[in-house]
């Protein structure tokens, strides 16, 4: 370079400067991006050794169900593997239109609209309602994909602790009248599986003139009579105004969906440009949504037997020692404290054979990283017992019981 001109910043540099990964691989630790060789629903082959899956959310356990893998084969045959087009081209095939028009059935809604996936729902469909005079509230423990449309909104966003609905009014009280409000929150935390305090909310939405935006990527297929989340859990269905799902869950596929009154739905459908110029779902994952869609409404065993291991697996814990908060979803989390002992504690449950998420820092505080457990209605009692001892010995080992 001449002289007196600055060299300039490798961008590489920082990729080159990290090294926290192979630091974990050395010690023997690394949890991430596991390889499952094979997976039998309740049970996977990891390393070539069968374990319990205790980190799924296919939580109505329906991905090898007979008839959504006929559907998602037949499906593919007809269509073939792709649309290759977005909705807004030619990628909008009659499957999609007819999961739409069942799913806002289903849901008590005037219409809804499917994406590709989940994330991209609440990116696409969030960023469009939030605009340059509106203010957006959201959970500071809200999924990264909210957090990350929320900074692709034009309006001006208030993040309220955790939980704290005096936070939320306190932030509602101080935005002017003529702001339009849209509360944001997932309705079951992912990580803790703890669920919003939606009467709150709801009172909250009334009084400030408030609409209440729900991802109930967890609590479709989980909460409610009829598993259609959050807002039947609390007998408050019709006062959420959209709810967001997605199909990568209960729902056994890959995509989402946001439903709600049709202008506003037809609002998203020409505004969200990740609706727009993105692929749509594939025509498997479209015909084996729409198949669970079904079997949700004629077989409520699969919502039943959820609710029953839920039950079993929070007793199971309370009896050996761990402080399991009151709830019915079935992920459960243990904290452990910093990073390497939640990688050790992983470790040591997948050598006794079963398989849980490792949480650490940013997305969880500091000091608080641990496992997510999470749990399916075709877990069998064997197999809660075995992940219950499992859990029994690993946490006598690190004095947490």
């Amino acid at each position: 370079m001449s002289k007196g001109v600055a060299t300039p910043t490798d961008i590489f540099k920082k990729c080159y400067e990290f090294n926290r990964d192979l630091e974990i691989t050395a010690a023997g630790l690394y949890p991430f991006f596991k390889v499952i060789s094979g997976n039998h629903g309740n049970r996977v082959v990891i390393d070539g050794r069968e374990v319990v899956m205790a980190g799924s959310n296919n939580y109505l356990g329906l991905t090898r169900h007979p008839k959504v893998v006929e559907a998602a084969i037949k499906a593919t045959e007809k269509y073939g593997t792709s649309c290759s087009g977005s909705r807004y081209a030619n990628g909008t095939y009659d499957l999609h239109v007819e999961l739409e028009e069942k799913l806002a059935k289903w849901m008590g809604r005037e219409k809804a609209l499917c994406f590709t996936t989940g994330y991209l729902t609440n990116q696409g469909a969030i960023s469009a309602l939030g605009g340059r005079h509106d203010v957006i509230f959201s959970d500071k423990e809200n999924h990264a994909c909210i957090v990350d449309a929320t900074r692709l909104s034009f309006g001006e966003v208030k993040r309220y602790a955790h939980g704290d609905m005096d936070d939320l009014e306190r932030q509602l009280q101080e935005t002017p009248e003529d702001s339009g409000r849209l509360i944001v929150t997932d309705g079951v935390f992912s990580m803790r599986g703890t669920i919003v305090n939606l009467p709150r909310m709801v009172e909250l939405k009334k009084k400030y003139g408030a609409r209440i935006y729900i991802d109930d990527a967890h609590g479709l297929g989980v909460l409610g009579k009829k598993g259609r989340g959050t807002g039947e859990h609390f007998n408050l269905h019709d006062d959420v105004d959209v709810v967001m799902g997605t199909f990568s869950k209960s729902f056994a596929g890959l995509g989402g969906f946001v439903c709600g009154e049709e202008r506003v739905i037809s609002w998203i459908k020409h505004k969200a440009q990740q609706l727009i110029f993105a692929a749509a779902m594939t025509p498997a994952s479209t015909a084996a949504v729409l198949t669970v869609l079904e079997l949700i409404q004629k077989e409520p065993s699969h919502l039943a037997n959820l609710h029953k291991i839920s039950t079993k697996v929070r007793d199971g814990f309370r009896a050996i020692g761990f402080d399991v908060p009151d709830g019915v979803t079935p992920i459960l989390y243990t904290r452990v404290g910093e990073d390497v002992q939640a990688f050790q504690f992983w470790k040591d449950l997948l050598e006794l054979g079963v398989y849980t998420n490792p949480v650490i820092t940013p997305g969880v505080p500091v000091g608080w990283s641990g496992v997510r457990s999470s749990y399916m209605s075709i877990h069998t009692d064997a197999d809660i017992d075995h992940v219950v001892n499992a859990f029994a010995k690993v946490g006598k080992k690190y004095g947490l019981i």
